[in-house]
């Protein structure tokens, strides 16, 4: 167990009262389990695995390297997954989200394709971009989730446009490999190593294997081991299956390793992933392990403003009540099916979920806790200006620690939602 002690008592404290949005009332997703998980919190000292300037993962709770709880809460960042050069990426656009709605994080959609200097596609400026990107989010406060959203089917050079494949690729070992070693001193940068998985087993899932389609998936422990062996200490997040919503595999089928955050994508008009399922489908999760919510939304319902309202409403209080991070999608103006949280690059929010979600995101107190500073650690240096064209059981340990194109991005299946 984590030693008890006042520093950790009034980390708790301080938990309960900036983990949940001022404008949110707390209560449950509709299961039948609205008791909120214990946060396992935060030693004031630690000798744990800690990239610099970052954070640690202690049972289910993501700690400052003093020793706070934290939490993410921010907005999904698409266009670099569909264009080398992405669209509207401007140190004006990040801080925008981070004074105009509170951000204290941004996750940035990302294409190996574009990095891999051998794929057909790599664009030369494509990694000095990202780390413009990084550089600019961390400047405007917000720490930054890099996700793998589009890969290949086993041959590089495969991603051509609408590129969410049924798991990762040895070439996103790769990726994760070169990407890693370039951040790994920035503990600001998490890594989220694969979208969404779809359409393989959790065995697959896990350590790869041979898919439907005839290509080898990598796993999710190679993709953590290629950041690891990059001597990258970042926390690292995975998201589960059915396009990383169901996290219902993950205690039989744990990452080995530290520092790692369980992601899930709930989408409305699905019934799979109705509020009624939260519970089984990933809020068990949050008695154990960090849990983040890296994309949701409601593009499902549009013209019924009073379901999406419902949707979106009822999922950042859910998260609240079982102090799970999340990062809402997307800021990108492409319209109520995409779905958006702006109309346009002024910040505008969409009425209902942009509403919804900037009100949530200004009643939170919780900046990233580094504040504003230079980031964007590569040789490549980051251009200025604006880039890119229109176009309650024990606790399992982590580590042996302590227990307790717009048009383009299409699908997570059912949900019919683009990302």
């Amino acid at each position: 167990m984590i030693r008890q002690s006042l520093s950790v008592a009034a980390s708790l404290l301080a938990f309960t009262v900036v983990g949940c949005s001022s404008l949110f009332p707390t209560g449950g997703g509709g299961g039948p389990d609205t008791t909120p998980p214990a946060p396992t919190g935060c030693a004031a000292a630690t000798t744990k695995h800690v990239a610099p300037g970052g954070y640690y993962v202690a049972g289910n709770t993501v700690c400052t390297s003093v020793g706070q709880p934290h939490l993410f809460h921010g907005v999904d960042r698409p266009s670099l997954e569909w264009s080398p050069t992405g669209q509207n990426i401007s140190a004006a656009d990040f801080q925008l989200m981070a004074t105009g709605w509170n951000a204290n994080v941004v996750r940035i959609a990302l294409n190996q394709d574009f990095w891999l200097a051998d794929s057909p596609y790599a664009n030369a400026g494509y990694p000095a971009l990202v780390d413009s990107a990084v550089k600019w989010a961390e400047q405007a406060g917000m720490d930054v989730i890099l996700d793998l959203h589009w890969s290949d089917a086993g041959t590089l050079g495969g991603c051509n446009g609408g590129c969410q494949e049924l798991m990762a690729d040895a070439n996103s070992i790769t990726f994760w490999s070169q990407l890693a070693a370039v951040y790994k001193n920035d503990g600001r940068v998490l890594f989220e190593l694969y979208n969404e998985p779809h359409d393989v087993t959790w065995a697959t899932w896990l350590s790869g294997g041979p898919t439907s389609e005839g290509w080898t998936a990598a796993g999710m422990q190679q993709l953590y081991d290629a950041v690891r062996g990059a001597q990258a200490d970042n926390l690292v997040i995975a998201g589960g299956l059915q396009y990383a919503y169901d996290l219902s595999g993950v205690p039989d089928n744990r990452i080995k390793g530290y520092n790692i955050l369980y992601a899930t994508h709930p989408y409305g008009g699905a019934p799979e992933k109705a509020p009624a399922r939260w519970d089984s489908g990933w809020g068990f999760l949050t008695r154990t392990d960090p849990v983040i919510v890296t994309e949701f939304g409601d593009g499902a319902d549009c013209g019924t403003d009073t379901a999406i309202q419902t949707y979106v409403s009822s999922l950042i209080s859910y998260a609240d009540l079982h102090l799970a991070s999340w990062t809402a999608w997307a800021w990108f103006p492409g319209g109520c099916q995409f779905p958006a949280i702006i109309g346009d690059w002024q910040g505008t929010p969409t009425s209902p979920a942009g509403t919804v979600v900037q009100a949530a995101l200004l009643g939170y107190s919780q900046p990233a806790p580094g504040g504003k500073r230079d980031g964007g650690t590569t040789a490549a240096g980051g251009a200025g200006g604006a880039l890119g064209g229109g176009g309650a059981g024990g606790i399992p340990s982590q580590d042996g620690g302590a227990a307790t194109g717009a048009a383009g991005a299409a699908g997570r299946g059912s949900a019919g939602a683009a990302g």
